[in-house]
């Protein structure tokens, strides 16, 4: 297949709305949006009642602004306030395909419906086609990551790996010996790949047969594309997405940002008040994905960016976010996965001796390390902590004992000192 065959087509009507044409579907898919979900979710009902928000008053994409944002921390407290994951769903757990867990503790639910998590359009924007067989190396264990991205590559007539994360060599076996011309994961990953392989005198051109990536879960900087497109001679996109609402948006082969997918509904909001800022302006990322069995409503990602409504050479006239420019809190997404504080925090109540903490993370090379401090005295316990914090945080940092009074007076619970230039 060639690279322009990768590059061209549009995936549905949808993707190419005129200006007046996108905000009638707004509209329309909102309407429909806000009166199932106040009918059937308890949670929304009280929203919406709370809030003194009438359904039957929703007229334009302004009125939306009056419904309070839904922070994605509340999701771990709102959850476990009843059935059906305390009112969010409009059905029960039973009716639905598969339940996954992530990191909070926060359940992601999956319905029955054919490409729920929506990144059909993205992956076909990144140029992947049918016949590519790809290797998906998120995990498939509990979190949604692998099998979210199998389906779309599933209804683009590519077949799958689902290798997993882990087992460099394997991986590395498996992408010579089959040919496989898709990979699916993080971009550090992909790199940590590359390394494993010229160390093993592979040529990454020649010896493997890459020709599209699609990556997602940490921040993406064009050095790394660069580095990773002249080693294997592929095209590398990038997706936006959370495992509670799926695809949010995804780059074309232009790589101008990140198309808005059709499914939802993106505001940039001021993270201390939810009113909507107008476009250009950074702020924080708010999704209303049109999905009636879960429907979070104005979910706050707690990621920060802003809008751009500039012409894509593409076609596709979608609202494209420019860019993730940051966090609005102390959460950090490491390794793809999301590490909240007061989850650290509970692993490091389990041992009397810890007095303080920090994690600490870099990216030597675009790989992402993780290195946790702990201020101990005679502290004899690493190999139980190392696992009560992978079986929480599902990571495993590099642990370092220091002695009490190491670390500064006054520290972030996370000190990111990633570069991404």
């Amino acid at each position: 297949m060639t690279r322009k065959d990768r590059t061209e087509g549009i995936y549905s009507r949808r993707e190419v709305l005129d200006e007046s044409e996108r905000k009638q579907y707004y509209a329309i898919q909102l309407k429909e949006l806000l009166t199932y979900a106040y009918r059937y979710s308890e949670d929304v009902k009280k929203r919406f009642d709370r809030a003194q928000f009438n359904v039957d008053k929703f007229k334009t994409l302004n009125d939306l602004k009056h419904i309070p944002i839904l922070k994605k921390k509340e999701l771990i407290f709102l959850q476990s306030m009843g059935p059906r994951l305390g009112g969010l769903l409009t059905k029960d757990l039973g009716e639905l395909r598969r339940v996954f867990l992530s990191p909070g503790p926060i359940f992601d639910p999956e319905d029955r419906s054919d490409d729920y998590w929506g990144w059909t359009e993205g992956f076909y924007a990144a140029g992947f086609r049918t016949g590519d067989l790809s290797q998906v190396t998120f995990n498939y264990h509990l979190t949604p990551a692998g099998l979210m991205f199998e389906e779309p590559l599933r209804n683009l007539g590519c077949s799958v790996v689902p290798a997993g994360p882990g087992n460099t060599n394997t991986q590395l076996e498996i992408l010579q010996k089959l040919r496989v011309t898709g990979y699916v994961g993080t971009p550090s990953y992909l790199m940590h790949l590359a390394q494993k392989a010229e160390e093993a005198g592979l040529n990454l051109r020649k010896d493997l047969y890459l020709e599209v990536a699609f990556v997602t879960g940490e921040k993406f900087s064009e050095k790394m594309r660069s580095s990773l497109e002249k080693k294997f001679d592929l095209i590398m996109r990038q997706g936006y997405g959370t495992a509670d609402v799926g695809c949010i948006g995804y780059e074309c082969f232009h790589t101008t940002g990140l198309h808005i997918a059709n499914r939802s509904f993106v505001e940039i909001c001021h993270p201390d008040t939810g009113i909507p800022l107008k476009d250009g302006e950074v702020g924080e990322i708010v999704v209303t994905a049109f999905n009636k069995t879960y429907p979070l409503i104005r979910l706050a990602t707690g990621d920060l960016g802003y809008i751009d409504r500039s012409p894509c050479p593409c076609g596709r006239t979608s609202p494209r976010l420019g860019g993730i420019v940051g966090r609005v809190d102390t959460t950090t997404r490491i390794k793809g996965m999301f590490v909240y504080p007061h989850q650290v925090e509970q692993v490091m109540a389990r041992f009397e001796e810890v007095k303080r903490w920090q994690i600490e993370v870099t990216n030597p090379g675009g790989i992402d390390e993780m290195v946790l401090y702990v201020e101990a005295s005679n502290f004899k316990r690493e190999d139980e902590m190392l696992h009560d914090f992978r079986q929480q945080i599902k990571l495993r940092p590099e642990l370092k004992i220091v002695a009490p009074g190491t670390l500064p007076p006054q520290i972030r619970p996370i000190e990111d000192k990633r570069k991404w230039d």
